[in-house]
């Protein structure tokens, strides 16, 4: 068996739950690339490929180097991660053509799809759906879509991502493991096709499994809303726009577009433009020094 999340912030829950049963044992594989941000555009191909490895690196870069062109993202709570460049880890394409060698020669191997309620999960369902057609029967998907775990009180809870469930929860879901049928692959292969032509900078998950598109400046108009009239950390007023949304945004997503505001003269900045705890951010205007905000 074959356990596979996406976002390394679900392995440390997820390994743990394999381990409490041994009708679950078996190796995990996680994908890191969030395909809820980014350009997709033909991104069955090399060329696509190549491309949203160059938009990780441009939102990864510091001001000061050049600036490219904008859409992708991994996950992490409260600090910006900097995205690995394209050359120092195999990536997501050459993990997923490893995956499909070892179907072809083990006809034993079975894959299990964990999902959380969210556009990153979502998204890499449709993906993977796309790409292993021809192993249908041993693909098993668990999609945890609005249902009630409990948490470390003993309190009832829904979670949105995976890294939010206790281990030994995760033993209940595994009874929701199911095959995946050949209409889904058909109908959810091309929902991914659908998704790579619209290329849209930003997708958000609406229910169920329906993605909807967005443009890369969507979330612009919420950090322009928490930016204010004194200066303030940038990772300030990233907190304060995650805060406010149910199924929160990558930081450096966030980090990156306030950057972007930055060079388009709609805020102003101090500091270092590198992460989201470098540097400062204010609306345009004079500041009051008398009464300075602090970190």
């Amino acid at each position: 068996m074959l356990h596979i999340v996406f976002g390394e912030a679900a392995i440390p829950v997820m390994t743990e739950a394999i381990s409490m049963d041994e009708k679950m044992q078996g190796e995990l594989l996680c994908f890191e690339d969030d395909l809820s941000v980014g350009p997709l555009f033909i991104l069955d191909t090399k060329e696509g490929q190549a491309n949203r490895r160059q938009w990780w690196q441009q939102i990864s870069t510091t001001a000061s180097q050049p600036q490219l062109q904008p859409e992708l993202l991994p996950e992490t709570p409260a600090t910006e991660t900097v995205a690995p460049a394209a050359e120092e880890t195999p990536g997501d394409a050459e993990a997923l053509k490893a995956l499909k060698t070892r179907l072809k020669e083990d006809q034993e191997l079975e894959v299990w799809i964990w999902a959380g309620q969210n556009a990153r999960d979502v998204c890499g369902y449709y993906w993977l759906v796309s790409q292993l057609y021809d192993f249908a029967g041993r693909i098993h998907i668990i999609y945890l879509n609005n249902l009630p775990f409990l948490n470390e009180k003993g309190a009832i809870f829904y979670p949105t991502h995976l890294h939010q469930i206790l281990p030994r929860e995760f033993l209940k879901a595994k009874k929701l493991a199911r095959p995946i049928s050949l209409a889904e692959f058909e109908l959810d292969g091309d929902e991914w096709h659908r998704l790579m032509n619209e290329n849209a900078g930003i997708r958000m998950l609406e229910g169920g499994k329906k993605i909807k598109g967005e443009p890369t400046l969507f979330y612009d108009k919420e950090l322009l809303a928490q930016t204010g009239k004194e200066f303030v950390k940038a990772w300030r007023v990233v907190q304060q726009v995650t805060g406010k949304l149910k199924y929160p945004v990558l930081d450096l997503f966030l980090g990156w577009r306030l950057k972007e505001l930055v060079k388009e003269g709609k805020v102003e900045s101090k500091g270092d433009l590198k992460t989201i705890r470098d540097f400062e951010v204010k609306l345009p205007g004079e500041t009051n020094t008398e009464n300075p905000v602090s970190e």
